[in-house]
C-alpha cells in the first residue's frame, strides 16, 4: 500500500535527523518529475508544495501528451523530437492514463490538404519508432464521417494524424504516489517562506505547514526551485535584486457536452486569429475546447478566464462545428498560467519556445522552468543531473525511462468509471465489496462513487473538498454546477476520515463554492 499519507509524511519530516540530499519546491508536473528522478537515484528527497499537488498550471492543460504540431510550424524541431520521444515514454510508463487520440485537420483551401499532409508526414518521421500511427489525407466524405458536426460549407477534405491524450491531475497524483513508493517524502500544504544560507550558499528552507501554522527549518544539500509561474518569487528570496525571468501567459479552455463533437476524433485548427492552434478534444465523455494565449502581469493560484478569451473560443468553435455552442452550453471554463521564459523583444507569447531552461544562481539555487507536461520526465532528469553536481552527490544513472508509474495497467476499459485508477481500481472495488453503500453515486450527472472519496482521503493525500472534486476526480472541470451540489456529501465523508469537526465541513463547503463559482459562466 502507498506511503501517501500526510500524517506519516509529516512524521518522517519531523523525525529526520540528517541533511536532505535534495529539497524540491513545487508539486506540479516539473517538481514531481524531479522528485521521482531524485528518489529513484537513491537520494534522500523532500518535496514541498504550498497548496495541493498540481493545483496550478499542471491541472489546467489541454490534456494532450503531444510533440507539438505548432512548434514544428515554428521550426523548433529539437523540442518536437524530444517531446515526441517523451510522449512515447509516457504511453509506455502510464498506459492507464495516456492513450492514442486521432486528430483531424479540416481543410477549406485548395492548398490546405497537401500542405498539412506533408507537415504531418514530417511529424510522423520525427516520432520514429514511438509513433502512434501514420497520418494521411482524407476526402471530404471521410472528414465528415470522422467529425459529423464539422462545418461542411466550403470543406474540401482533411488530414488525420495521431497524438497522445491524458488526464493531467490524475497523472500528477500517480507521480506523487510513485515518488513515495520509491522512498521520497512529499508534503502538500507546506509553503516555503524563506531560504536558509550558510556562507552565502543556499543550505535549506524554512517552510510553514498551512494546516497548523507550524514552522520547520529544513536543511538540504541542494534546493531545486520547480514552482512554475512562481519561480521568480523563490529566485527573489535568494536574491532580492534578481529580475523576473518569467512571462506568464494565460490559456483558457471551455468544456462542452459530447453532443458538440459526438465522434471519437478530435479537431485541430492549425491557425487561429492570434496564431495559436485550437483544439476540440473528446475527454471523459465531454469536449475540451481551447486554448488562448494571453500575456498576464500577475500570477495567482486561481486565474480567471477573461470574457474576451471565452468569446474567442466560442466564436472559433462556431466556425468548425455545425452546432454552435452558446454561453449556456458551457459546463465549465478553466484557466491556467504557462511559465514561459521571457522572450527577446517583439515576440508574442504564442511565439515563445516551450523548451525548458535550468538556471543556477551564484548561491547554488537550482531553478528549472519553461517546458511542457509532455517533457516533465526529461525536465526532472536534467534538473537532478545539475543538482547532483552542485551538491556533490554520488553520481547515479537515471532509470526513469522505463519506470512504471503507479496504477500501471496495459489495458483499461474506458466504460469502467474507475478506469483512470488503473491497477488501483481493484482496491477501490474491494472497498465497495466490504461496504456496498460506498458504491452509491454522489451525483446523478457524474460517475463518481463514495468509495473514491475514501480512497482519495486515505491514499492520495486529498486534504480538502476541492482536492477531491478538482484533482482526485475531475468533477469541477467536467460539470462545475454538479460539483457544487456534491460538496456537502464530500465534506461530510472527508471530515469523518480526517477527523474534522462540523465547522470544518461548513468552511470547506463555503470555500469550494467560492472557488468553483469562477468556473461557471453567468
Amino acid at each position: 500500500m502507498s506511503r501517501m499519507n500526510r500524517d506519516s509524511m509529516l512524521e518522517t519530516l519531523e523525525s529526520y535527523e540528517s541533511v536532505w540530499d535534495v529539497i524540491i519546491i513545487g508539486g506540479g508536473a516539473t517538481g514531481l518529475g524531479t522528485a521521482i528522478e531524485a528518489a529513484t537515484r537513491g537520494y534522500s528527497t523532500l518535496l514541498l508544495e504550498q497548496a495541493d499537488f498540481a493545483k496550478g498550471t499542471s491541472s489546467r492543460s489541454t490534456k494532450l501528451a503531444h510533440g507539438g504540431v505548432r512548434y514544428l510550424q515554428q521550426g523548433d524541431v529539437s523540442l518536437v523530437i524530444e517531446a515526441l520521444h517523451e510522449r512515447g515514454l509516457m504511453m509506455q510508463n502510464a498506459p492507464h492514463l495516456v492513450h492514442n487520440q486521432a486528430f483531424v485537420i479540416p481543410t477549406y483551401d485548395w492548398w490546405g490538404g497537401p500542405f498539412y499532409t506533408v507537415g504531418m508526414k514530417v511529424y510522423d518521421v520525427l516520432a520514429g519508432r514511438l509513433g502512434l500511427g501514420p497520418s494521411k489525407s482524407l476526402t471530404k466524405e471521410e472528414t465528415i464521417e470522422k467529425i459529423p458536426t464539422v462545418e461542411q460549407d466550403g470543406l474540401r477534405g482533411g488530414v488525420i494524424y495521431y497524438d497522445g491524450q491524458f488526464d493531467d491531475a490524475r497523472l500528477a497524483v500517480n507521480l506523487a504516489q510513485t515518488c513515495a513508493d520509491n522512498g521520497g517524502t512529499l508534503l502538500n500544504y507546506m509553503k516555503v517562506t524563506s531560504l536558509l544560507k550558510t556562507s552565502d550558499m543556499v543550505s535549506g528552507v524554512i517552510a510553514e505547514d498551512i494546516e497548523t501554522g507550524k514552522s520547520y527549518q529544513i536543511d538540504g544539500r541542494v534546493v531545486i526551485n520547480a514552482t512554475g509561474v512562481f519561480v521568480d518569487h523563490i529566485i527573489q528570496m535568494d536574491d532580492a535584486e534578481a529580475k523576473d525571468i518569467i512571462q506568464p501567459s494565460q490559456g483558457v479552455h471551455v468544456v462542452l457536452d459530447k453532443k458538440f463533437l459526438p465522434g471519437e476524433s478530435a479537431i485541430m485548427v492549425p491557425k487561429t486569429d492570434d496564431g495559436r492552434v485550437l483544439f476540440a478534444v473528446p475527454w471523459n465523455d465531454k469536449v475540451v475546447v481551447g486554448t488562448t494565449d494571453t500575456p498576464v502581469a500577475d500570477v495567482t493560484l486561481e486565474p480567471r478566464a477573461l470574457e474576451e478569451e471565452v468569446q474567442f473560443i466560442l466564436d472559433h468553435a462556431t466556425q468548425y462545428l455545425t452546432k454552435d455552442p452558446k454561453r449556456e452550453d458551457v459546463l465549465s471554463v478553466f484557466a491556467g498560467l504557462r511559465p514561459l521564459i521571457k522572450p527577446s523583444e517583439g515576440k508574442s507569447t504564442a511565439q515563445i519556445s516551450r523548451s525548458h531552461s535550468i538556471i543556477v544562481s551564484v548561491s547554488g539555487l537550482v531553478t528549472i522552468t519553461g517546458g511542457k507536461w509532455t517533457t516533465y520526465r526529461k525536465m526532472g532528469q536534467d534538473a537532478v543531473d545539475k543538482a547532483a553536481l552542485i551538491a556533490g552527490l554520488e553520481d547515479q544513472e537515471s532509470t526513469t525511462k522505463d519506470l512504471r508509474i503507479r496504477g500501471w495497467l496495459k489495458n483499461v476499459d474506458p466504460t469502467n468509471p474507475l478506469w483512470f485508477y488503473g491497477s488501483d481500481s481493484i482496491a477501490i472495488r474491494k472497498l465497495v465489496d466490504r461496504k456496498p453503500k460506498l458504491g452509491d453515486k454522489i451525483h446523478p450527472d457524474l460517475p463518481i462513487i463514495k468509495a473514491q472519496v475514501v480512497w482519495a482521503a486515505k491514499h492520495e493525500m486529498a486534504r480538502t473538498v476541492e482536492d477531491f472534486l478538482a484533482r482526485r476526480t475531475r468533477c469541477l472541470l467536467l460539470n462545475a454546477r454538479a460539483s457544487q451540489e456534491m460538496a456537502p456529501v464530500v465534506a461530510e465523508m472527508m471530515a469523518e476520515i480526517l477527523r474534522k469537526d462540523e465547522s470544518w465541513q461548513k468552511e470547506q463547503i463555503a470555500q469550494y463554492q467560492e472557488v468553483s463559482s469562477g468556473y461557471i459562466l453567468n
